[in-house]
């Protein structure tokens, strides 16, 4: 499969996508956008701010490349950074063309992701890098994110939200300055954002994975491959593996929390109605109205209609 274009081996291309980039008519190109993605049948979120765009479609090939050549004809956002993967079904249920404060929420003012990230460093240079003793490695995804994998001796810094990121930055500012700091995430923008935080608490040598674990998956043979686990997506695959195949994890629908395949063997996993995770932290009313819940999923699946839950 191609980094640079739509081909996809399934049925439905999934495209992740970002730029940071100075956009002054971000409000103006929203109905633009979400007119072109729902009359190609085109389904996902896509998030649109100042500071440029974020966010992951899926549609047919046609489609998508439709959608990827109008981004790239606005002068700001050419040059998208891009990542194609293939879904064996529609892994959203409806089109979100958002405005916001940030396409990333971080909560910095007068951050500036675009003269102030650090270095990129490629899925091929990457493992050279991350296995030098002096080289901190930084996971800046959220708890549950991590939970279904990450890079082998990365530090998960256990944040339940991006936003949490720079309090633990600053706590830890100290014993990072003079080291070389590796940091990562799933498609790239979080830890290009992340290492202009970084540089503005005084750290140099900071470095971010080009293309997110994704393109490393995609690219680095397994046989080579630090990553352990599964990488967590946004979207109804739940997990990706290497080679970017879909993994093996689901999600709660109780707590919307990922869970491996031996976690739903544990003994308070109910699909669609609890896990260990949430079991007791929810009401014996919360899951009749759950199993409700998932009674209607079945049924619509029964009849081959989408259901009314997920993203």
């Amino acid at each position: 499969m191609e980094t640079n274009s739509p081909t996809s081996s399934g049925p439905i291309v999934v495209a992740a996508l970002y730029r940071f980039a100075a956009l002054p008519q971000w409000r103006a190109l929203r109905e633009p956008l979400a007119s072109l993605c729902c009359s190609r049948g085109i389904k996902g979120t896509l998030l649109l701010a100042h500071e440029g765009i974020n966010g992951t479609v899926a549609g047919s090939a046609a489609a998508i490349e439709e959608l990827i050549a109008h981004l790239e004809a606005i002068p700001e956002l050419a040059g998208l950074e891009l990542k194609y993967s293939s879904a064996s079904q529609m892994p959203f249920h409806r089109m979100k063309v958002r405005v916001k404060r940030e396409i990333v929420t971080m909560g910095v003012e007068d951050l500036d992701p675009v003269a102030n990230a650090g270095t990129y460093v490629d899925p091929a240079d990457w493992n050279a890098l991350v296995s030098d003793p002096d080289t901190v490695v930084i996971d800046t995804r959220n708890d549950y994110e991590t939970a279904l994998g990450t890079f082998r001796g990365a530090v998960d810094p256990g944040t339940g939200s991006f936003s949490e990121f720079p309090e633990w930055a600053q706590a830890h500012r100290d014993e990072l300055q003079g080291r070389k700091v590796a940091m990562f995430c799933t498609g790239g923008i979080r830890c290009e954002k992340a290492t202009a935080y970084m540089r503005s608490l005084g750290l140099e040598e900071v470095y971010h994975l080009k293309g997110g674990i994704l393109k490393y998956l995609e690219e680095v043979p397994e046989a080579e491959s630090l990553w352990q686990g599964e990488c967590f997506v946004f979207d109804e695959r739940v997990s990706v593996t290497h080679g970017l195949k879909e993994g093996e994890a689901a999600l709660c629908r109780a707590c919307r929390h990922p869970l491996t395949a031996e976690e739903r063997l544990l003994p308070h996993y109910v699909e669609g109605v609890s896990c260990h995770r949430c079991h007791d932290a929810r009401s014996e009313d919360d899951r009749v109205r759950y199993a409700e819940r998932q009674r209607q999923v079945e049924l619509a699946a029964a009849r081959g209609t989408p259901p009314h839950i997920g993203r």
